[in-house]
């Protein structure tokens, strides 16, 4: 499966373009002094977003995207320079798609919540746009939406009493088992989408498994949990307990540390 990676492009041209809010009249390329632009780079995103949500940025290419907005490609080139800052600044838009709560509104009580609130948003995201589990962000964009996302996991941390070290350590650590958990459950809902069938009744077709090649006495454990009723839950039920499961405890752990806190 191909994997797109974001933070590829050269910082003096995507820079501007991540921040053209900000910064005005930095953003929007023009095709040719005194011309008007037909278009901005907002609408080109918005349009890559869309014909990645439908058929997955794969196979999203500028050219379909200029197809989409009515211009050639060429054209399509004068706003955003390659694919390559496209996929950054897809990313970040859709990250700033958050709505999580800026620095002075109102927000959950307490940082359990605050951080809850924030793995459903992030799980959201995913459903909405499955595309982004084909884009590494090791490298991310950075951008005012990866910014916005960040500064809010780590004001829910910052003042409980954890050392600096150990606020950028847990925040890092919820981002990725929120992220990775939600990628995971897209994965499992698109493939069940894409082969029509339950992952159920994939696991019911292969029932000869069991009958004839599993041998109880290397699998001990395994077999101790089925006749347990630990295996009871359907497949989709047992994936969102896991991923809920991992979540609670990293942060049950992050508490165990604040509580014990000088």
């Amino acid at each position: 499966m191909t994997i797109e990676h974001s933070g590829g492009a050269d910082p003096a041209r995507i820079l501007p373009l991540l921040w053209r809010r900000t910064r005005p009249g930095r953003g929007d390329a023009r095709p040719a002094l005194g011309r008007r632009p037909r278009l901005s780079v907002d609408e080109v995103v918005a349009a890559a977003v869309t014909l990645a949500d439908a058929d997955g940025i794969q196979t999203m290419a500028m050219s379909g995207v200029a197809k989409a907005l009515g211009v050639g490609t060429m054209t399509l080139y004068t706003y955003v320079p390659s694919k390559t800052e496209l996929v950054d600044l897809m990313v970040d838009d859709v990250l700033g798609g958050l709505v999580l709560p800026a620095p002075g509104q109102d927000r959950p009580e307490g940082w359990r919540a605050q951080l809850e609130l924030y793995a459903a948003r992030v799980r959201s995201m995913y459903r909405s746009h499955p595309w982004l589990r084909h884009v590494s962000t090791v490298r991310p964009p950075l951008g005012p939406g990866m910014l916005a996302e960040r500064e809010y996991v780590l004001s829910t941390l910052i003042d409980t009493g954890l050392t600096p070290p150990q606020v950028d350590a847990a925040s890092t650590a919820v981002s990725t088992i929120v992220h990775a958990t939600a990628s995971l459950e897209t994965e499992s809902e698109q493939l069940e989408r894409a082969t029509g069938q339950s992952h159920d009744a994939w696991w019911g077709e292969r029932m000869e498994l069991w009958d004839d090649y599993f041998d109880v006495d290397r699998h001990p454990s395994m077999t101790r949990l089925w006749h347990s009723g630990g295996f009871a839950r359907n497949a989709a039920e047992a994936t969102v307990e896991a991923n809920e499961f991992g979540l609670h405890r990293l942060l049950d752990g992050i508490a165990q540390l604040i509580d014990a806190r000088p």
